[in-house]
């Protein structure tokens, strides 16, 4: 085995962000309404800015910091951000008049944030297992909120926040009326650790995906009719031909383009599209360093961010550790726009890709 790192090449229609983050990166996330900014939080414990505009002009326009790592970040408007991590703080940043503020704090690390447009509140999950919402506009805590364990992943759909725990757990709340409780209790269908949860940009349901290369689409709606759509499949696997042997590689992160088809990122180094109405794979990006720890399309879907960044899968083999970085990609309507007909869509569920 080499001792050297490999070398990764871009493919023609993307390129590298100069600058990454010199730790591990956690989140990047596309200004709302714009292609040209992105925040990107990372275990050296910045929030960074960067302006997009090319391979070779993209910089970071702005920086600020935490305590420790930072975990997750978001934008609530093209100037305003929120961030949080193992400092156990949410802050908010407002760029134009670079003015910081600490919202408040959880008892224990902060794992994710949330934002829903609509109520204009922020939400952050802690591995305390709580969430609590924000007010970022007055600056304080309105709700507190426990959960059935640590708090993994999460993400708004419409007027609900869908919340993944430890223990596979999946809570369902409404912001009209978070003082009655869940709206909904469920386990989720896979079998192992729930590490992402996304929402269908039309609200209807939301993906799950798991430490065990399978992700689930499920529906929100609790109709016994609407649950039987429902499925599961595996993805993100390598089998050796020769040994038989076959890797199974966390999903770790999870996009959705605004047509509904959504993108995966695994520990494999591997990006794929799907269609969750077909139930079929439209395309797989090539291999990047290292694993794809964060997606994030913009609002226009005309381009798409990939943070690949070692999560110390192969510390024990002796390997160099790849540098973290990011890449911007331009998405091109074949890869990503289903264009089969319905007959080909009934052939892909005969095929059984996806696997109930």
């Amino acid at each position: 085995m080499s001792s050297t790192e490999p070398h990764f090449i871009a493919a023609p229609n993307e390129y590298r962000l100069n600058n990454p983050p010199s730790d591990g990166i956690t989140r990047v996330h596309f200004a709302p309404n714009s292609s040209k900014h992105l925040l990107v939080s990372s275990w050296d414990c910045s929030v960074r800015l960067y302006e997009l505009s090319n391979a070779s002009t993209n910089f970071v326009l702005s920086t600020y910091n935490h305590n420790a790592a930072v975990l997750d970040c978001l934008f609530i408007d093209a100037n305003r951000c929120c961030s949080c991590g193992l400092d156990k703080f949410v802050k908010f940043y407002d760029f134009e008049n670079h003015c910081e503020v600490i919202l408040g704090a959880h008892e224990m690390p902060v794992r994710c944030l949330s934002y829903n447009q609509n109520h204009g509140l922020v939400v952050s999950g802690s591995w305390d297992k709580t969430i609590k919402i924000w007010d970022y506009r007055v600056g304080r805590c309105i709700g507190c909120y426990n959960q059935p364990e640590r708090v993994y992943a999460m993400d708004v759909c419409g007027d609900r926040l869908i919340v993944g725990t430890a223990m596979r757990k999946i809570w369902l709340w409404n912001f009209r009326n978070f003082s009655v409780g869940p709206e909904q209790q469920r386990e989720s269908s896979l079998k192992y650790q729930t590490r992402c949860i996304k929402s269908f940009p039309d609200t209807e349901g939301f993906v799950v995906s798991s430490i065990e290369g399978r992700i689930a689409v499920e529906f929100i709606d609790p109709d016994s009719e609407v649950q039987k759509r429902k499925y599961a499949f595996k993805c993100h696997r390598f089998k050796n031909a020769e040994t038989g042997q076959e890797m199974i590689y966390p999903v770790l992160s999870i996009a959705f383009h605004p047509s509904g088809t959504f993108a995966s990122g695994g520990s494999d180094g591997i990006v794929n599209i799907w269609d969750p109405f077909i139930k079929k794979r439209l395309s797989q990006y090539h291999k990047y360093p290292s694993s794809i720890i964060s997606l994030d399309f913009s609002s226009d879907g005309d381009s798409l961010a990939i943070a690949s960044s070692y999560q110390y899968e192969s510390l024990d083999k002796g390997l160099p550790v790849p540098e973290d970085c990011i890449y911007i990609r331009k998405v091109t309507e074949a890869e990503n726009i289903q264009n089969c007909t319905q007959a080909d869509a009934n052939k892909s569920y005969e095929r059984n890709l996806c696997e109930r």
